[in-house]
C-alpha cells in the first residue's frame, strides 16, 4: 500500500521541485531518510501519513481506497434542511467547483436530465423559484406550510442569492460540454405547473418564470452556434450535444490535464464528489460513449439545430398557455 501511496503523492506533487526534497520539507527529516520513505526501505509513520495527506490535500478516508480495486470513498455535500442549509451548499459547492475551474485546459461535462443549474443561477424569478422548489422539497417545515412563492421571495436573504450568483459566474470561465435530450426541459416547466395549480404560485410570477426559462434556452442556442461562452470571441467552448439514446443523469465531470472528478446527485440536491480515477475514467469513457452516438447540434446542421430548439421553445409556450388557459376555465 505504501508503493502505491507514494506513487499517488507523485502525480499530485509540484513540478518545480525535487520529490525527494519535497517529502523532506514537509516530514522536516533529511534527504536521505525522505529517500528511504519513497523506495520502501523505510516504513511511513500513522504520523507521517497524515502529515501527507495534510500537505498534498488528500481526505485521510481516500488513503483506504489506495489499493483497493473494488472499494472508493466519496464526499458528501452539505445537508440542506433550511435556507442557511442552501447557502452553505452553494458555498461548498462554489469551493469544490472554482479550484478546478481555473486549471488551465479544465472542462465541465454536464449531462443534463435537468437545465444545469448553472444556467439558472442568474438575478432572475427562474433562480429564485428553483430556491423555493429546493426548500419545499428538502424542508419538512416549508413542505407542510402553505407559504406561495410569491410571499417567500420577499424573504430571501441577500446572502443566498450572492452565493448562487458567485456560483453560477463560474461557468463563464471555463470550457463547457453539455448532454440534453428532447426532456431536458420537461422537470422545470412540470416545477412551475404543479405549484401554480396547486395555487402557490401566481399567474403573474408563473408566466415570467416561464420568460425567464425562454431566456435560458435563447441564451443556450446562441452558446451553442457560436461554439463559446458569452460570444463567438471568447476563448472558452461551449458545445451541446442532442443525446437520444443514453438516459441522461444530472452529472457533473471536471477533467483537467492531471486528474478528473465527478459529482453525481443521490437526492434533489445532493451529491456524491467522486475522486477515484479508475472511476472517474469509467463515467468519462461513458460520457464520450453518450457524445459518440449523440448529435453535436453546432455541426449537426442548421435544421437539427432549429428543430430542436423550435421543440423546446414550444413546450414552454405550451407551459404558459395551460397557465393562461386555468383563468380562462375558471367557473362562476
Amino acid at each position: 500500500m505504501q508503493e502505491q501511496f507514494i506513487s499517488y503523492l507523485k502525480a499530485r506533487s509540484q513540478d518545480n521541485t525535487s520529490f525527494v526534497d519535497e517529502i523532506a520539507t514537509v516530514l522536516d527529516i533529511g534527504y536521505d531518510a525522505a529517500y528511504r520513505r519513497i523506495n520502501l526501505k523505510t516504513n511511513l509513520t500513522l504520523e507521517e501519513g497524515v502529515k501527507l495527506a495534510r500537505h498534498y490535500k488528500i481526505s485521510l478516508n481516500k488513503l483506504f481506497e489506495v489499493g483497493n480495486q473494488n472499494t472508493i470513498v466519496t464526499e458528501l455535500s452539505p445537508t440542506i434542511q433550511d435556507a442557511a442549509g442552501l447557502e452553505m451548499w452553494l458555498k461548498q459547492s462554489l469551493n469544490n467547483v472554482t479550484p478546478l475551474s481555473r486549471i488551465k485546459n479544465s472542462n465541465f461535462i454536464w449531462s443534463g436530465k435537468d437545465i444545469s443549474l448553472f444556467h439558472t443561477l442568474t438575478d432572475s424569478y427562474l433562480t429564485r423559484y428553483k430556491m423555493y422548489v429546493w426548500l419545499k422539497d428538502l424542508n419538512t417545515e416549508m413542505a407542510k406550510s402553505k407559504i406561495s412563492f410569491d410571499d417567500w421571495m420577499k424573504t430571501i436573504p441577500d446572502s443566498l442569492l450572492n452565493s448562487a450568483f458567485q456560483l453560477g459566474e463560474v461557468y463563464k470561465n471555463i470550457n463547457i460540454t453539455e448532454l440534453w435530450s428532447d426532456n431536458t426541459i420537461n422537470g422545470t416547466l412540470q416545477q412551475v405547473l404543479y405549484y401554480f395549480e396547486a395555487g402557490l404560485v401566481s399567474k403573474d410570477l408563473a408566466l415570467l418564470i416561464c420568460d425567464d426559462i425562454h431566456d435560458v434556452i435563447n441564451h443556450v442556442e446562441i452558446q451553442t452556434i457560436n461554439q463559446s461562452i458569452g460570444d463567438s470571441d471568447n476563448s472558452k467552448k461551449f458545445l451541446l450535444y442532442k443525446c437520444d439514446l443514453h438516459m441522461l443523469t444530472n452529472t457533473l465531470m471536471i477533467t483537467t490535464p492531471s486528474h478528473k472528478v465527478f459529482f453525481t446527485p443521490f437526492t434533489v440536491l445532493n451529491y456524491f464528489k467522486i475522486e477515484n480515477q479508475n472511476t472517474c475514467e469509467m463515467m468519462y469513457e461513458f460520457l464520450q460513449k453518450q457524445m459518440s452516438n449523440s448529435k453535436l447540434l453546432a455541426t449537426s446542421g442548421e435544421r437539427d439545430r432549429t428543430l430542436f430548439f423550435k421543440t423546446v421553445h414550444q413546450k414552454i409556450s405550451i407551459a404558459k398557455e395551460r397557465i393562461n388557459m386555468d383563468e380562462k376555465m375558471t367557473f362562476l
